[in-house]
């Protein structure tokens, strides 16, 4: 990722109460620099939030009511929070963000279905004075900032934990599968390249499919193909960009009279996932801490929103670049290798999940085994 500092005085800070524009020449979303300071409001900020779907359940489960609980908190509870979910339809979505600028929200969160087909949306947002927040995957067209997780660390360590799980069968002579995200996800491309990293040194990739729209169905039919191509006994591992296609993975392989899985890897730790890892049928996933990635997105919309440029600049110090936008700024948030020996420590002790919502009547003796009580 490309960082750098704009103003070495806000290097360190979280949060800031009353700092004068001045202090770093009065810069603006976006790099832009002028002399006159932004307009201030109050806690009666209109926020618009765009979500790209509901395969993954994360974002109906956690990240809209955490927004909107997080916009509630930090405006008294005057804010609001206006939500829309696209369904995987980029066109849809499309059509939501104009409602949104007819609604005149003061700053729009996108979590874009195609990143491609949002930039003219975000431009026309922009265009009518909405500062536009791109959540989770980096939108193209100008943006004012970016928050996410870092990708290149999620397919490496996806990418890692998989031959760890080979061990000695980590050789030219394993064949792996590849089940990658969307085509019109530029998160699914960094977690595809950083993952072949790991991988291309140690095993052979022998089959790899780009996975429309990252549905589970689609996963299940790259897989199935797969193992017509390779025999099932053949797949020495699978890799696996999310939690919702190793469902679809393990489906396949099942179908194909596998009952001990290959290591199969995920992303979002999602609760089917967890007690997939528990069973044995995958092997981990990537724990993404959705609270403070959502908690973030909304504290920098409140405050962009209310003029409090310093603070929203305090909580976005990094940088990316995207094919439309140098320098983005980036709020960048760590992830965590979870497997069955760290569930507790993880979705557990955070408050993901609760113990009798993973270890039901179904997964009891597996959860006893894994010392989940």
């Amino acid at each position: 990722m490309n960082t750098r500092m704009r103003c070495a005085g806000l290097a360190g800070v979280a949060s800031v109460l009353v700092v004068s524009l001045t202090a770093c020449g009065g810069v603006l979303p976006g790099g832009d620099s002028d002399s006159s300071a932004p307009v201030r409001k109050g806690n009666d900020v209109k926020i618009g939030l765009l979500l790209p779907e509901k395969e993954a359940a994360r974002y109906e489960k956690f990240d809209y009511p955490i927004i909107k609980r997080q916009v509630a908190k930090l405006t008294d509870g005057e804010g609001r929070l206006v939500y829309a979910n696209a369904g995987q339809d980029a066109k849809l979505q499309n059509r939501q963000m104009q409602q949104m600028i007819d609604k005149k929200v003061d700053t729009l969160i996108v979590d874009a279905v195609d990143s491609k087909v949002i930039a003219a949306s975000v431009q026309k947002a922009k265009d009518a004075g909405i500062h536009v927040i791109a959540y989770d995957r980096l939108a193209r067209g100008p943006v004012d900032a970016y928050v996410g997780f870092d990708n290149g660390l999620v397919g490496q360590t996806q990418g890692k934990e998989l031959v760890q799980a080979l061990g000695d069968k980590a050789t030219k002579n394993s064949k792996i599968v590849m089940i990658n995200g969307s085509p019109t996800d530029p998160n699914a491309a960094d977690f595809k390249e950083s993952a072949r990293a790991e991988l291309a040194d140690s095993v052979t990739i022998a089959k790899s499919y780009d996975t429309v729209a990252w549905k589970p169905q689609n996963a299940k039919a790259n897989m199935e193909q797969a193992i017509t191509a390779l025999g099932a006994s053949n797949i020495a591992g699978v890799y696996s960009a999310n939690d919702g296609m190793a469902g679809g993975v393990v489906a396949a392989l099942k179908e194909a009279g596998v009952t001990k899985m290959p290591p199969i890897t995920g992303q979002d730790a999602e609760l089917s996932a967890v007690q997939r890892i528990l069973t044995g049928d995958q092997y981990m996933t990537v724990y993404k801490p959705y609270p403070e990635e959502a908690a973030t997105a909304a504290e920098m919309a409140v405050r962009v929103s209310q003029g409090r440029i310093i603070e929203f600049e305090a909580l976005a110090m990094g940088r990316t670049d995207s094919p439309t936008t140098k320098q983005v700024r980036t709020a960048s948030v760590s992830v965590v290798a979870l497997k069955r020996d760290n569930i507790k420590q993880t979705v557990v002790k955070d408050g993901y999940f609760k113990l009798k919502e993973i270890c039901t009547t179904k997964y009891a003796q597996a959860c006893a085994a894994a010392g989940l009580k």
